[in-house]
């Protein structure tokens, strides 16, 4: 039998591939090692911590930190909330940029050049917090989850990004091919944009959805019932009273409290990161292909 050979990589592409394991390890331990020293503190003996022993696994099981966070019945209706909040804000950030964006994605919109200049605009330019606060008031949205989620209903970055997919991943002829078989617009963009659009979809999802899991500086300024407080501002409450010694009563010694002090920082980290963390992989498939939008051209 004939033996087939196989070439090999000349020396300098050798060089390169190394090179760039070598980038990728590096940038790889970096985006990981906070993490896992996070979880491992979140676990450890918080003397042990503050005294620099712990590096990478957990030393001196300790899971008190978790239990005086989650023995909180604030923690399970900031969870509440914020799941709340979320699930219906990402809805409506979904909807309405698509809607906003597909009909500037189309050559056919008239104005939609000058229209794409005011929307541009507004990424550069703002009324402020003040302004902005009077609105949210006088619309009655105070107090209420509105005032967290509508004047963020479209962000203008992922506006463009959706446009820019739909120009560039949907051929206009498609299109064009479905008016002449007597497709409406709706029908179009129901029964062919959509299902086309998965992996921008997810992208957007995903950042709308960590966008609004992480938003604290909102609801501090809007919400004034504690029982509508996202999970953020619960956590944010929680670890300030425990660096003022002061949570349970202030039963505990001294130096007790600030060992747990020193704990809770790091589980309350974890807590607020892991519905982010779980989400995460269900949309990795599709989140490579959507952030690439634009970046190859055929």
């Amino acid at each position: 039998m004939e033996k087939v050979q196989v070439k090999s990589k000349p020396s300098d592409e050798k060089l390169f591939d190394i090179i760039l394991y070598v980038i990728a390890a590096v940038i790889m331990v970096i985006v990981l090692y906070p993490l896992l020293f996070t979880v491992s503190a979140s676990f450890s003996d918080p003397s042990k911590v503050l005294n620099g022993q712990v590096w990478l696994l957990p030393k001196g099981a300790n899971i008190e930190a978790y239990a005086n966070i989650l023995k909180n019945d604030k923690i399970w209706s900031g969870y509440g909330n914020s799941i709340l909040y979320t699930v219906v804000g990402t809805v409506i950030n979904i909807v309405l940029t698509t809607l906003a964006a597909y009909p500037l994605s189309r050559p056919d919109l008239p104005l939609r050049n000058g229209i794409m200049v005011l929307i541009t605009l507004t990424m550069f330019f703002g009324g402020g917090l003040i302004p902005v606060y009077l609105l949210v008031r006088d619309l009655g949205m105070v107090d209420t989850m509105w005032a967290l989620i509508v004047p963020g209903a479209i962000a203008t970055y992922n506006l463009i990004v959706m446009r820019t997919y739909f120009q560039s991943s949907i051929p206009w002829e498609l299109q064009e091919a479905a008016h002449m078989d007597g497709c409406s617009n709706w029908r179009l963009l129901v029964s062919i944009i959509l299902p086309l659009s998965k992996p921008i979809l997810a992208v957007m999802v995903l950042f709308y959805a960590v966008g609004h899991w992480n938003s604290f500086f909102n609801a501090l300024i809007y919400i004034r019932d504690e029982a509508k407080y996202p999970l953020q501002l619960v956590l944010r409450e929680i670890l300030l009273i425990s660096q003022s010694a002061q949570i349970d009563g202030g039963s505990v010694g001294l130096e007790k409290q600030i060992l747990l002090a020193e704990s809770i920082k790091f589980a309350v980290i974890i807590v607020s990161s892991l519905p982010v963390l779980i989400m995460y992989p269900f949309v990795q498939k599709h989140f490579v292909k959507g952030v690439m939008i634009g970046s190859i051209k055929g």
